[in-house]
């Protein structure tokens, strides 16, 4: 897969920040008229603590099915500190990495990270969706900013996830009885969109979307096998 570099990696946190907010003002908050998605990537990340490696998967799910078409990793070792607000400059790099293996472009991506539901409105999901020109989403299994009720207990029940007088997004109960998930605008698509294409991408049977859970099992696969070689 082939996109444009929107910028460098190596940034101290100050320019980071002001990146970000110079970037949060191109987040597209709409969805494409002729949004079909029939692909679908879920991205996600893997390390270990004290290790300097990061390392990244890529799974492509057909939605009509759920059958995966195709399955990418990368490693790499981290440039930026762990540093809350600013693990996309941090987690980034690996998983465009992993996303340049893939033969095929996805219609749309879904982060297990934030997008808008982010302090400076420009999480993983909404950085990497400038990156990648796709319609993409967070699909975050906890809360990083904002307030919220708890969603009703039925799965597709939510609850609008507020920050500073702003939505951000939607926290939405994808399973009956399970812990919600956290689903934001990343890039060139609108909320409630996104919202659906979570749901779609689920069965009631796992918290995650598909394409996210498999991508976490791809990328911790990887990770264990790559420390195993030592």
């Amino acid at each position: 897969m082939r996109f444009r570099s929107l910028h460098g990696w190596g940034l101290r946190i100050p320019a980071a920040r002001a990146l970000q907010e110079r970037l949060a003002s191109r987040i597209v908050e709409a969805t494409p008229a002729d949004f079909e998605p029939r692909l679908v990537a879920g991205a996600d990340m893997s390390h270990r603590r004290g290790s300097p490696w990061l390392y990244g998967a890529v799974v492509v799910v057909r939605v009509e099915d759920r059958a995966v078409l195709e399955t990418v990793t990368a490693r790499r070792k981290a440039t930026f500190p762990y540093v809350p607000g600013f693990l996309a400059f941090r987690e980034g790099p690996v998983l465009l990495d992993a996303f340049r293996r893939l033969r095929a472009r996805p219609d749309a991506v879904l982060f297990d990270a934030h997008g808008r539901a982010h302090p400076r409105r420009l999480g993983l999901a909404s950085l990497l969706g400038l990156w990648l020109g796709l319609p993409s989403a967070g699909c975050a299994k906890s809360r990083l900013c904002g307030a919220h009720d708890e969603p009703g207990p039925a799965r597709g029940t939510a609850a609008p996830l507020r920050h500073e007088g702003e939505r951000v997004g939607t926290v939405l109960r994808t399973r009956e009885g399970s812990r919600p998930v956290f689903v934001s605008v990343g890039h060139r698509i609108a909320l409630a969109d996104a919202e659906a294409l979570v749901l779609r991408c689920t069965d009631g049977r796992h918290r995650l979307a598909e394409p996210v859970r498999l991508a976490h099992l791809a990328v911790n696969a990887f990770r264990r096998e790559e420390e195993g070689r030592g």
